[in-house]
């Protein structure tokens, strides 16, 4: 029988110990992000998949935002050690900290979002050409990815929202692999929401931020390294 007390009898720092606390980490942030984001998700669940009702999703989305920055300020500031978890404290520290900033980039995100969704939706009957969709799919994916970077930023560090705007930009180009990995990310999210609601994305939150945070680490080292004070 193995036993997950180190060499140095400090108990909670063994391998064991460091699934377990991933596992609470990731379960106890996915509960809050739910807690935080329940009402636009009930509300979004219920509304009719129609063109006309894209700006009331996007509405609905609103609350995503700061929860997803807070899920990235917590699941970043975690603990390895068993004995030292507090992973609800992070994640509404960060919830008060960044949710200004977090709004500031979600938000016109959001819009774009709600734009390209109203565009696609009425596309037959506007009579553009077919191209124009298929920018239009590009615009929203590209913004999508950008918006990734730039929550985990403004999530991370203290950057004025344009700043964060043209670093989540420059990264996109900087680190093809993050980039790549989080459209790999994307096109999941987009086929279960497909198969089947939001709400099964939204119980997967706390993975697919976890895996973000993963993905942009090169990002946020480098980030660290140039743009911060050491």
């Amino acid at each position: 029988m193995t036993s997950d007390v180190t060499d140095t009898g400090k108990f909670g720092t063994g391998p064991l110990s460091r699934v377990s606390a991933l596992i609470y980490t990731l379960l106890v942030v996915e509960l809050l992000v739910l807690l935080t984001v329940v009402p636009g998700l009930v509300a979004l669940v219920l509304l009719d998949r129609s063109a006309g009702n894209v700006p009331l999703m996007a509405a609905c989305l609103l609350p995503v935002g700061p929860a997803l920055s807070a899920a990235l300020y917590a699941l970043r500031h975690r603990r390895r050690d068993l004995t030292e978890l507090r992973p609800a404290p992070a994640f509404w520290r960060g919830y008060r900290l960044n949710f200004g900033a977090a709004m500031k980039i979600w938000v016109p995100w959001l819009v774009i979002l709600a734009l390209v969704g109203t565009n696609l939706g009425n596309f037959s009957a506007a009579g553009v050409p077919g191209w124009w969709g298929a920018l239009l799919v590009v615009l929203a994916a590209g913004s999508t990815l950008w918006v990734a970077n730039a929550l985990v930023i403004t999530s991370l560090f203290a950057f004025r929202a344009v700043d964060v705007a043209k670093l989540a930009a420059w990264a996109l180009g900087r680190f093809p692999a993050a980039t790549l990995a989080n459209a790999c990310l994307l096109v999941v999210a987009g086929g279960v929401t497909l198969v089947a609601t939001e709400a099964a994305v939204a119980l997967l939150a706390s993975v697919l931020t976890a895996t973000v945070l993963w993905n942009s680490r090169a990002m946020i080292a480098e980030v660290e390294q140039r743009f911060t004070r050491q």
